[in-house]
């Protein structure tokens, strides 16, 4: 799919410059005046917001011993703000996750935080290093209806985008998401790591190998660490790795003492190995993350190494998934990309898919819902009417 060179020296000046920052300690770093020479400042602090890594970057110049004209005094002070405010925002999280666990837990209701401040005192040991603008968290999908219930009453509103037919919801889509107006905490509540077509635990196994962190007063609960190292490595992936706050927490998670046959069958047993193989080669590329024998065994493949370049094409581009409309260039790229991420048995489940009703065939053709069985014969029939009226759209006409 993609060329693009890996090695650090191809990357333009102000990606190299963050990427060279996010890696080295004070201790390891032996800077010149030459390194901050001719450095567009303005993409420099555009690239360090878009990979959301400004925290690490503001705290690794402020320890660093270097001449204070070699870094305009703008951009301190810009960093220091967008640090600041980031502090703030974790504190403010950090006590939404204690209430909502405490909530949930009053309420016999299991829940396990993917994300968010425990995952940045785990890995960073500092939630101020880590960005996060919302919670993450896992629960039983028995639990989502009383959950959803729970919330509604504490003032949090749904976002109603999933529609759904023939409850197709379950596996199509892996969670739900929650705002509250007022204090501006954004929820997302999963019942599953990843949308589907996957394989991945079931949240017995989640919650049987789970963490209890040590951030919080109330019990607060997150992923076990080789449970982590899967969910970071497949969340990573599914986005591209267009962010490269990701990259940087799988390099401080393999910093970590992971027990590496447990991690071995896990990344087996779930079709992972070629992705955290990619994950790996990323951040021993760019980031300079020191690798063992244990990782050479899953990263020796071509399939990971394919990966990993056609990753380069999101962190070169600077892709933002995550704001409409996209690119259609990107949008055809990703789709190839998430396609070749699946093992040939997700692949064939893919396709077998689209034989499954989606919701705009019940727009298309509504019936009522005793007879949305008949969706599944009808689904080719719909599909060319669907593209029928879609081509006889009179010009500027909508979809």
């Amino acid at each position: 799919m993609n060329n693009e060179p890996m090695n650090r020296e191809s990357l333009p000046k102000e990606l190299s410059l963050l990427l060279l920052l996010m890696n080295k300690s004070k201790d390891e770093m032996q800077l010149s005046q030459h390194v901050f020479e001719a450095v567009n400042w303005d993409r420099f602090l555009e690239l360090s917001r878009h990979h959301r890594v400004y925290p690490i970057i503001y705290k690794r110049l402020k320890e660093l011993t270097i001449n204070a004209g070699w870094i305009p005094t703008q951009v301190m002070e810009c960093l220091r703000r967008e640090y600041q405010k980031n502090t703030f925002q974790m504190l403010h999280l950090s006590g939404a996750m204690e209430s909502v666990c405490r909530m949930l837990s009053d309420n016999q209701i299991r829940s396990i935080f993917l994300k968010g401040p425990v995952i940045a005192l785990d890995l960073y040991g500092d939630i101020s290093l880590r960005t996060s603008c919302d919670l993450d968290l896992i629960i039983p999908i028995e639990d989502l209806d009383r959950a959803e219930e729970l919330f509604l009453e504490l003032g949090y509103e749904k976002d109603e985008y999933i529609q759904t037919v023939l409850g197709d919801w379950k596996w199509r889509h892996h969670h739900i998401t929650f705002f509250h107006p007022s204090t501006r905490i954004k929820l997302e509540i999963h019942w599953r790591l990843n949308p589907g077509p996957s394989r991945e635990p079931s949240f017995r196994e989640l919650w049987d190998r789970k963490r209890e962190s040590t951030l919080t007063g109330y019990p607060v609960y997150y992923l076990g660490r080789e449970d982590l190292f899967l969910f970071l490595i497949s969340h990573g992936a599914r986005h591209g790795w267009s962010r490269l706050r990701w990259l940087v927490d799988i390099d401080r998670i393999l910093k970590q003492h992971i027990d590496w046959n447990q991690l071995k069958k896990l990344l087996h047993k779930y079709e992972y190995v070629h992705i955290g193989g990619q994950a790996m080669i990323l951040a021993e590329n760019l980031l300079l993350t020191p690798i063992t024998e244990q990782m050479k065994a899953i990263m020796d493949g071509n399939r990971s190494r394919r990966l990993a370049q056609d990753a380069m094409f999101y962190i070169r581009q600077m892709v933002n998934l995550h704001t409409e409309p996209i690119p259609a260039y990107i949008s055809k790229y990703h789709e190839r990309h998430l396609f070749s991420l699946m093992s040939f048995r997700l692949r064939m489940l893919f396709i077998l898919s689209f034989l499954y009703p989606y919701p705009e065939d019940a727009k298309t053709l509504p019936l009522p819902v005793k007879l949305h069985f008949l969706y599944f014969p009808l689904r080719p029939l719909i599909w060319a009417l669907r593209k029928t009226r879609k081509h006889a759209l009179p010009e500027g006409g909508s979809k």
